[in-house]
Parts: structure tokens; sequence; C-alpha cells
């Protein structure tokens, strides 16, 4: 017992060293509470070595009473009292052009009190941080405002959307910061601001017990969204089937039929967990682990995920 606690505790830390920026939950630790290193971020990709970050806030919940509601992964707010939303996005899917819009306005309906005047509505950055060139120009930055269409020229509403492509990782200022989001040591970062909290969160006692907190809370949640998903797509399923075989099957047949479709719920239940956690870089072992599913059927699931 003693020789696989220790085992899953080496595994863990292995996971932890093996962390980048890059890594929503990751870079979400980096920056909480953490002014001079969201105050680098803004810097560089605005370009502006003025910004001076007054607070940064992680996972901070919007309620919309009337529609959708958003949890911005980093929001912060500078010295001007202009507010920057930071979203680091791996999958394309998660960079879309109309949630970036949302975001946008929805900082609006956040940040306009009432009996507050139009004017008083303070300037907001939208900043997609994304894995993949998602706008295809193959540039290095994005800067996103409204404009007139007759005469080109810029619509000064106080809004901007800024898609950063980490893809562009050279020696400029901006690239060396892109570098830094893949970056898993602390001792090869460029940027300094950055290496003493990846120091502390990596390899100081503290540090590796709150990211080993965090990796069984988000492993609980994948699984528990996962069950929560595989549960109404079989719900629809199993009632579509049952109508159709109401009739022709015996009561003990159709027993039957519901055990094997609940047997099967649980095995696609354990496969889309499985998949979540290889996706996020876990183990073989760490997989097999906590998805109750064979090391041939997740190695099976790996070689399909990288093909």
């Amino acid at each position: 017992m003693q020789i696989n606690e220790a085992s899953q505790e080496s595994e863990i830390k292995q996971v932890i060293r093996s962390l980048c920026m890059m890594n929503n939950r990751f870079m979400n630790f980096m920056l909480d509470d953490n002014k001079e290193a969201a105050q680098v971020f803004l810097r560089v990709i605005l370009g502006d070595d003025k910004i001076r970050v007054r607070n940064v806030r992680i996972q901070s919940f919007i309620q919309n009473i009337y529609g959708h509601s958003s949890q911005l992964d980093i929001l912060a707010q500078d010295s001007e009292g202009r507010y920057f939303n930071v979203e680091v996005q791996r999958s394309d899917e998660g960079a879309p052009a109309r949630r970036a819009r949302f975001y946008s306005s929805i900082l609006d309906t956040h940040f306009l009190q009432p009996g507050k005047l139009y004017e008083e509505l303070p300037d907001t950055y939208v900043i997609f941080i994304t894995e993949n060139d998602v706008l295809h120009d193959n540039l290095p930055l994005y800067n996103i405002r409204r404009r007139i269409d007759e005469n080109a020229k810029c619509f000064e509403d106080g809004s901007r959307i800024i898609y950063v492509n980490s893809q562009r990782r050279d020696d400029t200022a901006l690239g060396k910061l892109m570098q830094d989001l893949y970056c898993t040591e602390p001792k090869n970062l460029h940027y300094h601001e950055f290496a003493e909290r990846m120091e502390f969160l990596k390899y100081s006692k503290e540090g590796e017990e709150k990211m080993t907190d965090v990796i069984e809370e988000y492993a609980a949640r994948k699984a528990e969204a996962a069950a929560k998903a595989v549960e109404e797509k079989m719900t629809d399923v199993i009632e579509e089937y049952a109508a159709r075989k109401a009739e022709a099957l015996a009561k003990e047949a159709a027993n039957e039929v519901a055990k094997k479709a609940a047997r099967e719920a649980v095995k696609e239940k354990n496969i889309e967990f499985a998949k979540g956690l290889l996706a996020d870089g876990m183990s073989i072992e760490f997989t097999v682990r906590h998805s109750k599913l064979s090391e041939a059927e997740v190695r099976e699931l790996a070689s399909k995920l990288t093909a």
C-alpha cells in the first residue's frame, strides 16, 4: 500500500513538473494575485510598458440573469481603470469570434452600474491566447477594433479584442513570451516575473500540495462531467430503443436490455473520462488507475488521439 501511494505521489509530481502556462489551470495559478506576472503579459501583448496592474483575479464568474453567464480565466485591472480578460485556448473550438464578442459584451454589462453614464463605461480588452493560428493569416498578433466602412476610421468605443498566436515563438518580446508559455522549467524562462511563482508551484512542498489538490479536483470534475454527458446521451438512446421494442419484448427481455444499456453507459463514461485525462497529458498508468479501463484499452485510445 505504501509503495502504491509513493508511486502515485511520484507520478503526480511528474505531472506537475510537466505543466506549462498553456495549461489553463496552471496559468490560473501562475497569475492568481500575481500583479507583476500579469503586468508582463499585458505590457508585451499591448506593446505598452506604462501599464500598471492594480489587481488580478482568476476564474471570475459573471452572472447574467437574462442569459448565458461566463467564467473568465483571468481578469485584471490597471491603474487607469481598464479591464483585461485573458483566456488561454488550446482548442480552436474554444476561441470563435462570437465568443470573443460575447465576452466583450458581458464585461460591459457587468461594469456599467445602474445610474452611471455610458461615458463612464471602462475600456475593455478581451485577449485570447491560442495554441494554433485560429485566424489563419500567420500573424503573431491580431488587434481587432470596430471601424467605419466608408472611411476606414476606427470607431473608438473603448472595446478591443486581441488574438495572440502562440505558434509564433521567435526572438521578439512577444515571441519570447510565447516561448515562456510552453516552458516547464523556471530556470529556462525569459521573463523572471514568472520564475519565482513557477518555482514555488513545482518545487516547494506547499506549492506541490496545492497543485496535487488541483489535479485531483480536476480529475473528479472531468469524471462527473463525462458521466453527466453520457447519462444524457444514453437516456435519449434508451428511451427511443425502449419505445421501439416495447410491444415485441417481454418484461424479462426488456430488463436485460436495460442492464446492457447501463453497462454500455458506464463503459462509455469511462472511455470519455480516459480520453479527457489523456488529452490533458496524463500518463497511461495514471489513466488506467482512474478510468477503470484496461491498459490495452487505454493504449488504444491514446494511439487514436495521437493519430
